[in-house]
């Protein structure tokens, strides 16, 4: 096997990847009043010139007045998808990165019950959730004591009005996101985050369309894919990201057998996904007992379509495993030996990313690349 296996172009739908490295989302919050600015559009074109394939945006809030907010990430500075300036920097980003060679995407974003009440650019709107449950407490998590709420309510369980503004809101972003020039869309279905709370089935309870089974409770995040792809038309991918742990609880499993897995992600693969960004703390561990299947892999056995692994690539710990002792390690040829049996397609590096904007072609060349710097993440490189 050669890591040149990496460096092969993919086609999904009407959009050719130069390669299968993907940087992947990463909260970074240097946006003003959620306008990118030329430091954020050098930052991501870095990336595209050090040989990413393919850019995927920090999570971008959408279009409704709930979406964000302090999650644990800060509250200032998270860019948005609508909007004059916001546009109007978001091209000059695209325009940058295409010109570097590379494609870029955005991550729709909404913070659903990770948003602490009377916080971000509409403090008066309410924090939703399903159920208007935050999810169980004291189960384990890296949330900070001060902003995890006091009992599980935190709520009334959302409306059907709610549920269409925000079906709407991701619609609305999607289309304003491929009018400023983006490559598809990806959408944040994970961590806990409001599309997570419907899927999870801690936080919905409900016992409408909405609710019930594994497949009932994926119908919203189903409907928002549709919607999308309606909107955007049938050339340009849709990425959708999903993890089974939760921010609340990092143990939390959305299915406890590939069956319940399927039950989950096929209405997904159905309504127009065509990749499957599986997100776990590390890439090569396996996702259930009988197989050494990641969860990437497991999500493309299941619906048939693309894959995305990611989670500890460059470095030597997973996110919120900590960073002493944090260390730059070479497991590429890992990688290029799953995507060689077909179990993914694309692999995204985080903390690499940040710490090397030419990682991506250092890593094909088999060059060493320059290590992750935690302090890197105060300022963009």
């Amino acid at each position: 096997m050669t890591r040149q296996l990496l460096g092969e172009p993919l086609a999904i739908r009407g959009t050719t990847l130069s390669n299968r490295i993907v940087m992947s989302p990463m909260t970074r919050g240097f946006c003003p009043r959620g306008a990118p600015t030329e430091q954020v559009c050098s930052y991501y074109s870095r990336r595209a010139a050090g040989g990413f394939g393919l850019v995927i945006t920090e999570a971008i809030g959408v279009d409704h007045r709930s979406a964000l907010g302090d999650a644990g990430l800060g509250e200032d500075d998270i860019p948005v998808l609508h909007g004059e300036a916001p546009l109007a920097g978001w091209r000059r980003v695209v325009e940058a990165v295409h010109a570097a060679g590379g494609k870029i995407i955005p991550q729709l974003w909404h913070q659903g019950v990770m948003r602490l009440p009377g916080t971000g650019p509409h403090p008066e709107a309410p924090t939703l959730g399903p159920s208007g449950l935050w999810g169980p407490l004291r189960r384990t998590t890296s949330i900070d004591a001060g902003k995890i709420p006091s009992q599980p309510l935190i709520g009334e369980p959302m409306s059907e009005q709610d549920i269409e503004d925000v079906i709407e809101a991701h619609v609305r972003s999607a289309r304003n996101a491929i009018q400023a020039g983006f490559d598809g869309i990806a959408i944040h279905g994970g961590h806990g985050y409001l599309i997570d709370t419907f899927l999870w089935e801690e936080t919905n309870r409900r016992t409408d369309r909405w609710g019930g089974n594994r497949a009932r409770r994926s119908a919203f995040a189903a409907e928002i894919v549709h919607r999308i792809r309606a909107a955007i038309g049938p050339n340009l991918p849709i990425f959708f990201r999903f993890s089974q742990w939760k921010q609340q609880d990092f143990r939390a499993q959305l299915g406890n057998t590939p069956q319940e897995l399927a039950d989950v992600l096929q209405p997904l693969a159905d309504a127009g996904v065509d990749v499957f960004d599986a997100s776990v703390r590390y890439f090569d561990r396996p996702a259930f007992s009988g197989s050494d299947l990641s969860l990437a892999g497991w999500a493309k056995k299941l619906t048939g379509k693309h894959a995305m692994a990611v989670g500890g690539v460059g470095v030597n710990k997973g996110m919120y495993d900590g960073n002493s002792n944090l260390s730059a390690v070479d497991n590429v040829d890992a990688v290029v030996k799953r995507v060689s049996s077909g179990e993914i397609d694309l692999v995204a590096v985080g903390r690499a990313a940040i710490g090397d904007p030419a990682w991506a072609r250092k890593s094909l060349a088999g060059d060493t690349a320059e290590p992750f710097d935690p302090a890197s993440l105060a300022e963009l490189r």
